[in-house]
């Protein structure tokens, strides 16, 4: 692509609408199951219509039984898929993802100060939805002719598993290689650690309190198992991947909630402990659950109780695999340039320990990865917020990546 050609797109981007479209994006109460992640795709399809796109909206058929169904921790009773297609005739050169639901709690009212975006979902990720639909009109107001078609990608339910992601990949929609939008903080991010919802159920033996020798407290035999769990939290940190070596812990392994007993004076006898747990890169899903399994039942086999009474593990909601772009991949290039050809510093490459979508479309063979508006620390926050000037970069940079990889 031509030097005029990537500066008349450059000059197409709108600062103002991107603003106007995220802010609209924000006030969508999208929260993971409830009725606006229906509205939010319908929204998205209008837009893309508008553009001039080629656009698929369908409604999802949400089964378990589907071989490789990512999981969900919330019901739904409908869900929407919604693909954008700029060109026609070939295998998008490109694809452009973003999820468009966002976790409870915060609020919708995306107000602006000093140049800040406050509010649930301005940083996970309506801030790099909104650079994307920007990125697309800057391609259209330009005038340009792509060479191969362009595809966008909104996908519910990232945030509990990724059911959209999978469902749209399934339904056929593929790309040669696909950016996803996920705040980043200025670097990019080539490969995601992968997690797991585990949960534990510990018996115990119910006896009065005044005489607590007589039973057995699942509260003290969970301590046991948690100083496994430590353990092997240590294990698996030993020996990172290079890309994830500038964390402090790569795989993390986190109980969330514990809950046990029903009356103060009773010795408990069920406890119930769930948490996080982190897949490594290039560990199979079924490598980790068996880590983590064996680990929980060697502690079992040490104590007389759990030896003859064992833990139950359970693997409840979504299922995120490790995610990697294979080395020497083009599109890393690709993107550093786009983003400093946009007006930023080269970013950084780093690894994330979080999942994402990246896993899914890595595991189609579609080349991946993530560049987009925003702090991760932020995401999920009280404080939730993403500088617009952040947006309004990642939105040329997707515009420049576009045109070099489809015109």
């Amino acid at each position: 692509m031509d030097f005029e050609t990537e500066q008349a797109v450059l000059a197409a981007v709108d600062d103002e609408r991107i603003v106007a479209e995220l802010r609209e994006l924000v006030r969508i109460p999208s929260v993971d199951g409830t009725a606006a992640e229906v509205d939010v795709q319908a929204w998205c399809a209008a837009r893309l219509e508008a553009l001039g796109l080629t656009v698929d909206h369908w409604r999802l058929e949400l089964s378990a039984d589907d071989p490789g169904f990512p999981g969900m921790e919330v019901e739904r009773t409908e869900a929407w898929g919604c693909v954008g297609v700029l060109g026609g005739g070939a295998t998008p050169g490109l694809i452009l993802n973003g999820h468009v639901d966002v976790v409870p709690g915060g609020t919708f009212d995306a107000r602006i100060e000093d140049g800040v975006m406050w509010g649930r979902g301005t940083c996970d990720m309506k801030g790099g939805v909104a650079a994307i639909f920007g990125a697309v009109a800057a391609v259209v107001a330009a005038g340009i002719r792509l060479r191969k078609p362009l595809a966008v990608h909104t996908v519910i339910g990232e945030e509990d598993g990724g059911v959209g992601a999978f469902a749209t990949l399934r339904r056929g929609h593929r790309g040669e290689a696909c950016l996803i939008a996920e705040p980043t903080a200025g670097t990019v991010i080539p490969a995601n650690s992968g997690s797991l919802t585990f949960r534990l159920e510990v018996p115990g033996l119910a006896t009065h309190g005044s005489t607590r020798s007589r039973g057995v407290s699942a509260i003290e035999k969970f301590t046991l198992i948690q100083t496994a769990l430590q353990e092997l939290e240590r294990e698996r940190n030993r020996d990172p991947h290079p890309l994830l070596a500038h964390l402090d812990l790569a795989n993390p392994l986190s109980v969330g909630t514990v809950a046990a007993g029903d009356w103060a004076s009773t010795v408990p006898d069920h406890l119930v402990a769930e948490g996080r747990y982190g897949v490594r890169l290039g560990e199979s899903v079924a490598d980790a659950r068996t880590a983590f399994e064996t680990a929980v039942a060697e502690a079992c086999a040490k104590d007389d109780w759990l030896r003859e009474h064992p833990v139950t593990v359970s693997w409840p909601g979504g299922e995120f695999a490790s995610g990697l772009l294979a080395e020497g991949d083009p599109l890393l290039a690709d993107t550093v340039r786009a983003a400093t050809d946009a007006g930023n510093p080269a970013p950084a490459v780093k690894g994330a320990p979080y999942g994402s979508d990246l896993r899914q479309y890595a595991a189609a063979g579609i080349p991946t990865l993530q560049y987009g508006p925003g702090d991760v620390r932020y995401a999920h926050a009280a404080d939730e917020h993403v500088v617009l000037a952040d947006v309004l970069h990642a939105a040329r940079a997707y515009a420049l990546l576009a045109v070099r990889r489809c015109g």
